[in-house]
């Protein structure tokens, strides 16, 4: 397979980063105690704290281990969690949040990926009845599995109405950094400042070799999470390298480098997608996805050159991904064989 094959598939295709590399590389050298216990790990906490305020951090593998073990955390197992039905748990997690969490996923069927106060209410029923699954967390993605961003007021709405139910918010920060960037925000005003309970913060989609945390805002919710992603396979031995690599990530505004890139050849994209003759833009572009309705016969021939995922093969929605490793060179080369295919 050519490397133009695999260029808008996902931005897990990307590679790691040449920083990243360099501080595992650098954490490489001499002993450290595992598990935590190093310089490394204390680093990343007092850094994290300083972008998100008195919040407690633990470092895991990845993003599936990092939602279902926070989620595990915060969950009882007859409390449910309302989310977006295309949310990455309910969607491309092959069922482990209810197998692992033993948690009732509620989908929501939004028109953006974006539940609003309006879609949750008809959810916040049934509380103190024994026979219904009890609510207890709202989920959603920031940014959203159609690419777009959730502002800081919609995410406050959010947590106002949960908080107010007494459930938690939780948010899959997969893509955080690249919400950060689109709204021209530091991490903080989109997660604490906004009311936010928990956070699955994402590294690996950001140019990392692989590295999450899960990140909780309030200390009491991470009281047992020790326990939860320990029995989740998610505790590092050698936690050091995941660390460093978070660490390389948020410590000198590296995060803001990539997602802002990223972003940048996404709206390069759709700005060429959006003049061809055929094709629209699905959903607006607000971070580092470009999601393009195409005839049926135009997504064949662009997959002669390119791997793509079909979102929606009814409407002909196929989704390209920009990363760190994109340039303005692939992006034109992308919208230059969409046109072709387009018009053939």
């Amino acid at each position: 397979m050519t490397d133009a094959l695999t260029l808008f598939a996902s931005d897990n295709y990307a590679g790691a980063h040449p920083d990243v590399l360099e501080a595992v590389v650098g954490a490489n050298e001499g002993w450290a105690c595992a598990y935590g216990d190093d310089p490394w790990t204390d680093r990343l906490r007092g850094r994290l704290r300083e972008l998100l305020g008195d919040v407690e951090v633990f470092p895991v593998f990845n993003g599936t281990g990092g939602n279902v073990t926070a989620l595990s955390a915060v969950l009882r197992a007859h409390e449910a969690v309302i989310c977006p039905e295309t949310a990455h748990i309910n969607v491309d997690e092959c069922g482990a949040p209810e197998r692992v969490a033993g948690a009732k996923l509620i989908d929501v069927a939004t028109a953006d990926g974006k539940l609003t106060p309006e879609l949750v209410r008809p959810h916040l029923t049934g509380f103190g009845d024994q026979h219904h699954v009890q609510a207890r967390v709202v989920s959603i993605s920031q940014s959203t599995e159609l690419g777009t961003v959730y502002t800081p007021d919609e995410i406050g709405a959010l947590a106002r109405q949960a908080h107010d139910a007494g459930l938690l918010l939780h948010v899959d920060g997969a893509r955080l950094v690249n919400a950060a960037v689109s709204l021209g925000s530091g991490l903080r005003e989109i997660t604490a400042d906004c009311g936010v309970d928990v956070l699955t913060l994402g590294g690996t989609k950001s140019g990392l070799l692989g590295a999450e945390a899960v990140v909780f805002f309030r200390p009491e919710l991470a009281a047992g999470y020790l326990y939860a992603r320990k029995q989740g396979t998610q505790l590092a031995s050698k936690m050091r390298y995941v660390s460093a690599q978070l660490l390389c990530l948020f410590e000198d505004g590296l995060w803001r480098e990539i997602a802002g890139h990223a972003n940048a050849m996404a709206r390069r994209l759709g700005a060429a997608a959006a003049g061809v003759p055929g094709v629209r833009l699905a959903y607006p572009v607000e971070a580092n996805a470009v999601f393009a309705a195409l005839p049926a016969a135009a997504i064949e021939r662009l997959r002669q050159r390119y791997r793509f995922y079909v979102w929606d093969e009814g409407a002909g929605v196929v989704r390209f991904m920009c990363s760190w490793q994109t340039t303005p060179e692939d992006v034109d080369e992308l919208a230059r064989s969409l046109r072709d295919a387009a018009a053939a």
